[in-house]
Order: structure tokens, then C-alpha cells, then sequence
């Protein structure tokens, strides 16, 4: 019975040792998560983001704020009834304005579903003009964004449809419009 106990006693020493280093080593192993988009905008800073999204660069993805699913054919992502993104106003649309230009599907099953679709937009608050679907195809949503708007070194457009498919069986997303591109070109 001794012997256990003296066998336990210098293994404690050997425990405590191993157990401080792996506290002091810790640190070293841990790293920070990099700053995204998201926190960015949120914090006010100028991130190097981009004036234009493309919907399948995994590396353009954190400027997709929320609203968006992942990408499907290498090259489009299915949105929900709201979505958001943040851009990089091209230089001097402070001043004269800029044009927001999406690339968008309307998918027959989204008109089948709602018979048609009505899609608006806002830039840092400011309501764009909104347009309305009927038909399946692909789209061009255009509109200027005014220059009080595009003051700011990182820009939230947000967007809105009237209608979605909600989830229903096997697909669990509210599904509205496809997008492979969002962006704000100068004047």
C-alpha cells in the first residue's frame, strides 16, 4: 500500500509539470478568427472589398451579407425573400452616383409559385425604384444609386422580394430568385 502511494506521489510532480506547460502553451496554438466583411462593415472600418460580386468566388463571399444560400453550379446562389450585401462604391460615386446592376434568374418554378415576382432595393436606406417579374428568364436589375448614398467606404444594399417559395418536403430553404452577380458600376 506504500509503494502505490509513492508511485502516485512522483507521478504528481510529473502531472503538474506537463499541465502548467500545456497552459503556457496554449496561447500559441490558439489563433484568431480573421476580421470578415461583416465585422468590418459593423465596425466602420474600409475593408479592400469589392464593387463587384460574383456569386461563386468563395473569396467575395463575406460581402454577402445574409439571404443568400450556397452556390450551386459553380456559378449562382439561390436568395431568400431578403438578402443583403456590402460593396466598395466605385471612386467618386460620392459625388456623381453610381448604377446598381444585379444578374438575376427568375426561375419557372418562382412564377409557378407566385405568378410574379416584385424585387426592390435600398442603398445605405435609400429606396430604389422597384421592379416586377412575370415571366421566367434572366433578368438585369438596374437602377442609380444616389450619390448621398455612396459616400461611405463600404455600402449596404439590402433587398427584398414580395414573394418566396417557402420550404416545403425535403427543401428546407424559403427560396426567391437566383443571383451571379451584384454590383455598382460609376457613372
Amino acid at each position: 500500500m506504500k509503494q502505490a502511494f509513492s508511485t502516485r506521489r512522483s507521478r504528481l510532480p510529473l502531472l503538474a509539470g506537463g499541465l502548467v506547460l500545456a497552459l503556457a502553451l496554449a496561447p500559441l496554438g490558439c489563433k484568431r478568427e480573421p476580421k470578415t466583411a461583416k465585422v468590418i462593415a459593423a465596425e466602420g472600418e474600409a475593408p479592400a472589398l469589392a464593387s463587384t460580386v460574383r456569386t461563386s468566388e468563395i473569396s467575395q463571399e463575406p460581402q454577402l451579407l445574409d439571404g443568400f444560400y450556397s452556390i450551386e453550379g459553380n456559378s449562382w446562389r439561390w436568395t431568400a425573400k431578403q438578402f443583403r450585401v456590402v460593396l466598395r462604391p466605385p471612386i467618386g460615386a460620392g459625388q456623381s452616383g453610381a448604377t446598381l446592376d444585379m444578374a438575376l434568374t427568375v426561375p419557372q418554378v418562382a412564377i409557378d409559385h407566385a405568378k410574379s415576382l416584385t424585387l426592390s432595393a435600398s442603398v445605405e436606406g435609400s429606396p430604389l425604384p422597384p421592379e416586377t417579374y412575370t415571366k421566367a428568364g434572366q433578368y438585369e436589375y438596374k437602377r442609380d444609386a444616389p450619390a448621398s448614398a455612396l459616400g461611405k467606404p463600404v455600402v449596404r444594399i439590402n433587398f427584398s422580394l414580395d414573394n418566396a417559395i417557402p420550404p416545403t418536403g425535403a427543401e428546407r430553404r424559403e427560396l426567391g430568385i437566383i443571383v451571379t452577380s451584384i454590383g455598382l458600376q460609376p457613372k
